[in-house]
């Protein structure tokens, strides 16, 4: 993210200021705009094509992933799903 800079107290006293600034800022906002486009085309640029072996590779590590989120979010769910209304609720001893 950009990032914002507050307003400078800028006093302008004839049109002529004004149009400059007004030129000024124009050209900061399609610099930004530049910016914003070549970063957004980077982040999703199609990949070249991918052989059998990065494929497996990939969806061998995904999967591992996949399994990992899994068993934290159940051990989460075990240990602290009460304050949640997840999960076993423990019994009150009397």
């Amino acid at each position: 993210m950009l990032p914002v800079q507050k307003p400078k107290p800028d006093t302008y006293t004839t049109l002529d200021e004004i149009r400059e600034r007004k030129d000024q800022l124009l050209e900061e906002l399609n610099g930004d705009n530049e910016q914003f486009t070549t970063k957004w085309h980077q982040l999703f640029a199609p990949r070249e094509s991918s052989t059998k072996a990065e494929f497996v590779g990939g969806l061998i590590t995904k999967s591992i992933t996949a399994i990992d989120a899994f068993l934290v979010v159940r051990k989460l769910v075990k240990n602290y799903g009460s304050l949640f209304g997840l999960g076993k609720k423990k019994k009150k001893k009397k």
